[in-house]
């Protein structure tokens, strides 16, 4: 099956000229062994590409606009290329869409592997970019899908652990400790799935699932976050 990619490039606003490495910026290992006859190389090359190119230029950004130390520097950095972030960033210009999969993969019902899926591809796509168009037009593409995002985070300090995040707030309000308790476990042995609820005393702030209890236990924190976030949003 030939997709089509005209309405990718119009999301993205850049025109290939060779439309050969943009299907290979999407094209996942596993497609490629149900369809022998499919003549173009997977993406980990152009991933492995893309997450150089990824990080030079963050981490210049980040470098020349900001005067804190590396260690700062380093975290906010991580918040922004972490497999959940570009994922999200994927799903947001449709990405999915456009995926060569296997069709075991599109039924895979992990969200973990569907992030991770995700998010190498769209660093392959910035590898394809890069080597199609150069760095300058892969620059605007990153500030204007990636950096874009750094003021919220920074905002509401995405950047450091959920549970440590929500921990503070919760013991300056109310002067207790969050707890976590798992509410579902569910899925055979190589394929478990973990609900978490967050509580503060009796009341649960937020419930999240995972594949495993700190997975989600993250996870409903930081869903406990957002909610506390908005409610914030609300007053102010």
């Amino acid at each position: 099956m030939i997709k089509e990619m005209s309405p990718l490039e119009k999301k993205i606003k850049i025109k290939f000229k060779n439309k050969e490495l943009l299907k290979r910026a999407l094209t996942h290992r596993s497609y490629l062994n149900e369809h022998s006859s499919f003549k173009i190389e997977h993406n980990e090359r152009l991933e492995f590409l893309g997450d150089a190119v990824l990080e030079l230029i963050i981490t210049e950004y980040l470098y020349k606009k900001y005067q804190e130390n590396e260690g700062v520097l380093t975290s906010w950095r991580a918040s922004l290329v972490n497999t959940n972030m570009l994922a999200k960033i994927a799903e947001e210009i449709s990405l999915d869409k456009y995926l060569f999969l296997s069709e075991g993969e599109k039924k895979s019902s992990s969200s973990r592997t569907k992030s991770t899926i995700l998010a190498d591809a769209f660093e392959a796509l910035i590898g394809a970019i890069y080597l199609d168009a150069g760095m300058a037009k892969t620059k605007k593409f990153i500030e204007e899908k990636i950096i874009k995002k750094l003021p919220r985070v920074l905002k509401y300090r995405l950047y450091e652990d959920p549970k440590s995040r929500l921990q503070e707030i919760v013991q300056a309000e109310h002067k207790v400790t969050p707890g976590y308790l798992v509410l579902k476990e569910e899925g055979p042995d190589h394929d478990k799935k973990f609900t978490m609820g967050v509580f503060c005393g009796e009341k649960m702030l937020a419930q999240a699932q995972g594949v495993n209890k700190q997975e989600a236990g993250v996870r409903a924190a930081a869903e406990a976050l957002k909610k506390y976030y908005k409610k914030i949003k609300k007053k102010s």
